[in-house]
């Protein structure tokens, strides 16, 4: 069931098509071709509407998630950026991607209280986390 949508397309566009051949050969394929023509017509829209599910990630690809490792631009007076990323479920792991240097820097456990950069030698925070 992972491609609904496009099989939805696939058959509004076959009932359309099959109903305009249908409509051509005489009366009684009016009569068939009709209905069939209007229920392509409303399977194409009702397809274009459905939004298709987000596919769940495999646990081993959870596993081997890490920051692209990248330096950042200045922050507002000349601060450096950073970005910490926790998980959310056991184990619980942080990464912190530090902009000046482009280093990314895992921790077991949720973000510190304060963290220097071992790459780069730069304060990022010393404060506890803001709520």
């Amino acid at each position: 069931m992972s491609n609904v949508r496009t099989n939805m397309f696939i058959a509004s566009w076959i009932c359309i098509i099959l109903a305009s051949g249908l409509v051509f050969t005489g009366a009684m394929g009016v009569a068939v071709g009709a209905p069939i023509g209007l229920a392509g017509a409303a399977l194409l829209l009702f397809a274009i509407g459905r939004v298709d599910e987000p596919t769940p990630m495999s646990e081993k690809a959870i596993d081997e998630w890490a920051p692209e490792g990248m330096e950042m631009p200045e922050g507002t007076g000349g601060s450096v950026m950073f970005r910490v990323d926790t998980t959310l479920d056991d184990p619980i792991k942080t990464s912190i991607l530090c902009g000046s240097c482009g280093e990314v820097t895992w921790q077991d456990g949720k973000r510190p209280l304060h963290f220097t950069c071992p790459a780069c030698d730069t304060e990022l925070w010393d404060h506890p986390e803001e709520e």
